[in-house]
């Protein structure tokens, strides 16, 4: 059941973005606290790596060194704490190594991983002994793992096709011992472009959102991982919170934002976009 709110004179839930840096504002810990926001839920952060990128592209990125994402989690961590955290862009084995270590140590629940080890286009983004340290190390610890169709694959060895193919990768993919798995179709053709399939090993679920006729889907993976992780933070039960976060990315790519010369990102801020800036 989740939990309201008054934002005025009482505990605001607090979550944890770790994950890289987008110079141009569309995806990574940039779109994760613009979706904490949104939620009403404190963003905290722990960058992984800087990007040099616009909505053409990824120009260069700079890895932080191991020791310094574990520096800004405990810094959170042991003042501020956390409800929820999320998983984003982990960049190497070493990276990924320390950062579950941390989850251990510091005993973060409400884990959302989102593996972001192939683009939405099929292009591998790690290296393959970075992506067997995130199954091996981080996978297990996940509350919710939200793989892409490319990302499901390579954790299934499932060629994913059809809806079948998707359940199928979805249960095959539990094993590695994530509590849920979210297999997202954003990756597929037709019919299946916006259904996504939930399998918590009880619950198989097929999700389903009108698909929004949009070139402008910048950040959408990053979005929704983010917004699982703030609605586990404000007191929602996993599948519920996943119904929610899909809900609001569906309402943000409604609204997506066509600036740059590529594909803009999402419109994280909505409200503010149908009824104008906040003043006093």
């Amino acid at each position: 059941m989740g939990k309201q709110h008054d934002v005025i004179g009482s505990k605001i839930p607090i979550a944890m973005t770790i994950a890289g840096s987008d110079s141009g504002g569309g995806a990574g810990i940039q779109a994760d606290l613009r979706t904490f926001a949104f939620h009403q839920v404190h963003g905290t952060c722990a960058i992984t790596c800087i990007t040099a990128q616009n909505t053409l592209g990824v120009d260069r990125v700079d890895a932080l060194t191991p020791e310094a994402v574990v520096a800004q989690m405990e810094a959170v961590i042991k003042d501020i704490g956390v409800q929820a955290a999320k998983t984003g862009m982990l960049l190497n084995q070493e990276i990924i190594a320390a950062v579950t270590t941390q989850i251990e140590a510091l005993q973060i629940t409400n884990l959302v991983v989102d593996p972001v080890m192939v683009s939405r286009t099929g292009a591998q983004l790690i290296d393959d002994a970075a992506i067997a340290t995130l199954k091996a190390a981080l996978i297990p610890h996940a509350t919710i793992l939200t793989p892409n169709r490319y990302e499901a694959q390579i954790l299934s060895n499932l060629d994913i096709q059809t809806l079948e193919d998707m359940q199928t990768a979805a249960q095959r993919i539990h094993e590695l011992g994530a509590n849920a798995v979210l297999v997202k179709g954003g990756g597929m053709q037709g019919e299946l472009r916006g259904v996504d399939v939930w399998f918590d090993g009880q619950q198989l679920e097929t999700l389903v959102a009108k698909p929004v006729d949009t070139n402008n889907t910048h950040g959408t993976g990053c979005t929704l991982s983010a917004a699982i992780a703030a609605n586990l933070a404000l007191g929602y039960d996993p599948l519920a919170a996943t119904r929610r976060a899909k809900d609001y990315v569906t309402y943000a790519l409604n609204y997506a934002l066509a600036i740059g010369q590529g594909q803009g990102p999402v419109g994280h801020f909505f409200p503010l976009l149908v009824s104008g800036p906040w003043s006093v």
